[in-house]
């Protein structure tokens, strides 16, 4: 059995909890009051109200901490908090959950003077609870994860996310999709980022890569990879950081090189 920190605890029961009226609210889909954030990207009511419990709750059991969520912004920590900083996501992957497709999960990380510390991203639908503390390893609800072992890309199987109206330039990714398909056993595009990189963890996916991503959509999952003996980079290969750029790329430490040359070399 995995052993959870207090911080862990309190992350885990906060998602456990926004979770029970997510489901009550996915069951009743048609009737949701949904709104226009943006070009193909939209808000529901369960989304504000996920948010609402989740920080709620968090800043119930640790007063002061910062918190930055992506439908309700950020809150600074309060002075002698220690630099703490939730990083929330009530509902990655709101394009599915609004159309009846049970592929979505809340995401939560925990940041400790800009380093991860902890992370949690829970599909209610399926009940599957993924989460990781730096150090401590990566788990799916009990049982230890790690990255898939393949060592070869033409036998890899890769997650990514595509640009959808109003967002991106579909141009250049397209032809980081060509490339990749040519050189791969094929390529995943699901709805939910967080998900993806709980699945490279997992090692249902070989891979991963995305491009204008939130920290609030990758930090949960970013440690899950890391604990699970996978690598995480940012795209371009330099040594930046993906949490600021948004363009990240997840393997084991065998594919991570070839797969990133291979995406890079599709709009040199």
């Amino acid at each position: 059995m995995a052993l959870r920190s207090p911080n862990l605890n309190v992350m885990v029961n906060a998602a456990k909890k926004a979770a029970r009226a997510m489901v009550r609210d996915f069951g009743e889909v048609e009737q949701l009051q949904v709104s226009v954030k943006g070009p193909s990207d939209f808000v529901s009511a369960a989304d504000l109200r996920a948010e609402k419990i989740l920080r709620a709750e968090l800043s119930k059991a640790r007063p002061g901490w910062g918190f930055l969520g992506e439908e309700g912004g950020e809150t600074p920590a309060a002075e002698g908090a220690l630099d703490h900083r939730w990083i929330v996501d009530p509902i990655d992957g709101t394009t599915n959950f609004i159309h009846g497709m049970p592929h979505f999960a809340i995401s939560i990380g925990l940041e400790r003077a800009g380093e991860l510390q902890a992370g949690v991203i829970y599909n209610p639908i399926t009940d599957e609870m993924f989460f990781a503390e730096k150090g401590g390893g990566a788990f799916l609800n009990e049982r230890r994860l790690r990255v898939a072992g393949r060592q070869r890309l033409d036998q890899a199987v890769i997650g990514t996310g595509i640009p959808h109206l109003g967002r991106g330039e579909h141009g250049p990714y397209l032809r980081e999709l060509a490339h990749v398909m040519t050189a791969t056993a094929g390529i995943r595009r699901m709805g939910s980022a967080a998900l993806d990189l709980a699945y490279v963890a997992a090692g249902r996916y070989d891979g991963f890569w995305e491009h204008g991503l939130k920290p609030w959509d990758i930090a949960a999952g970013i440690l899950l990879v890391k604990e699970a003996g996978g690598f995480v980079a940012d795209l371009d290969g330099k040594g930046g950081d993906p949490m600021k750029s948004g363009n990240i790329i997840a393997a084991n430490e065998r594919l991570i090189g070839p797969l990133g040359d291979l995406i890079r070399k599709a709009n040199a």
